[in-house]
């Protein structure tokens, strides 16, 4: 019995995996990439409050 577990387990992940990337390219064709592509950049952690800190933090660094 354990044989025909593992084989129902490992359909289920690979089900699981090809959901998953369905969503991911949904979700890419809806935002068009630039949502998941500017996190992947970095570029929300340039944006707002965060560059402001950054600006303040530098001069602290080049004093030392």
């Amino acid at each position: 019995m354990a044989e025909p577990a593992k084989k129902v387990a490992q359909q289920t992940e690979d089900r699981l995996e090809n959901l998953a990337e369905t969503i991911r390219k949904k979700f890419d064709k809806v935002t068009e990439g630039t949502y998941r592509d500017r996190i992947i950049a970095g570029r929300f952690a340039e944006d707002g409050d965060h560059a402001d800190e950054r600006s303040r933090a530098e001069p602290e660094r080049q004093r030392d």
